[in-house]
């Protein structure tokens, strides 16, 4: 499924094309912890799902908090 999300630090529009099902979206979004719902995705993904952030917008902000 194709996931639309504006990354926070950058202000870009990323899409990803995630394995997930609308189910699964839903459930989460219910309050399911997404590590439970969709743990099959790596971290980097479920991260971009939470936030809208890229591993590269991440890695940026972590480096800034010295990280």
């Amino acid at each position: 499924m194709y996931i639309t999300k504006t990354d926070p630090i950058t202000g870009e529009e990323n899409t990803l094309d995630l394995d997930v099902t609308a189910e699964q979206l839903k459930a989460w979004q219910e309050g399911a912890l997404i590590q439970d719902v969709m743990g099959h995705l790596s971290a980097d993904d479920r991260e971009f799902l939470i936030s809208g952030m890229t591993p590269e917008s991440f890695d940026k902000i972590t480096k800034s908090a010295g990280g």
